[in-house]
């Protein structure tokens, strides 16, 4: 293993090493997001959509007992949702816990972005300090300079671009994932939410004997 370690160290220079340590990291985190997405139930809406269903034909304790079976984060405040039926400012305090029981979830983000954006600037910071020392062994040689030699330093110094690309690609990928699953959340609570609201809303023939009455 240490061995391995010096001639990764000696091929690519201190950068190469630091995109390796990074790319674990880097892994780590996503494997990490990935499992806390599924263990919150993140895209597995089914149970919430038929509560949903069961909601908009007014059965109102199957609708709960949906909501109780489901694993998704959203079924809590859906429960308190329709606990709060009826009351002012409701969707907007709905939202408001959305935004916030979705805040664990985007941590991280921030980091992976960070990666994505900064592997390749350091990849290409390897190849320039390798070109540099691949032409000041020109530079020592003279007239005697072996072309195969400054290829080989041409190369290894080319390597830690292709490796800071390797890196963030990957990592670009897995956030736009991320974040595009994030972005059907928000907008499945919307949809739940609003669903919630028509409830609230009077029927037509009550809204016309509730201006009769008003009227009289």
């Amino acid at each position: 293993m240490l061995s391995h370690i010096t001639t990764l160290y000696q091929t690519g220079g201190p950068v190469l090493m630091l995109l390796v340590l990074v790319s674990v990291f880097t892994l780590a985190l996503v494997i990490f997001k990935y499992w806390q997405f599924r263990s919150a139930g993140l895209g597995k809406v089914s149970a919430i959509e038929r509560g949903l269903e069961a909601l908009d034909a007014g059965q109102e304790s199957e609708a709960r007992s949906r909501f109780q079976s489901s694993t998704h984060w959203l079924s809590a405040i859906l429960l308190s949702g329709v606990s709060l039926k009826g009351r002012e400012g409701m969707h907007a305090r709905l939202e408001a816990e959305a935004e916030q029981a979705l805040r664990p979830y985007e941590s991280g983000f921030r980091v992976l972005d960070t990666v994505a954006q900064l592997a390749p600037l350091l990849g290409l910071l390897g190849t320039v300090l390798g070109m540099i020392e691949a032409f000041q062994a020109l530079q020592a040689g003279g007239t005697q300079v072996d072309p195969a030699a400054l290829a080989g330093g041409i190369w290894v110094a080319l390597l830690t671009t292709a490796a800071g690309l390797g890196v963030a690609m990957p990592t670009s990928i897995a956030l736009s994932w991320f974040e595009a699953q994030i972005d059907r959340e928000r907008s499945f609570a919307e949809y739940a939410f609003s669903v919630l609201d028509m409830e609230d809303a009077p029927t037509p023939a009550a809204a016309r004997l509730s201006a009769v009455q008003h009227g009289a």
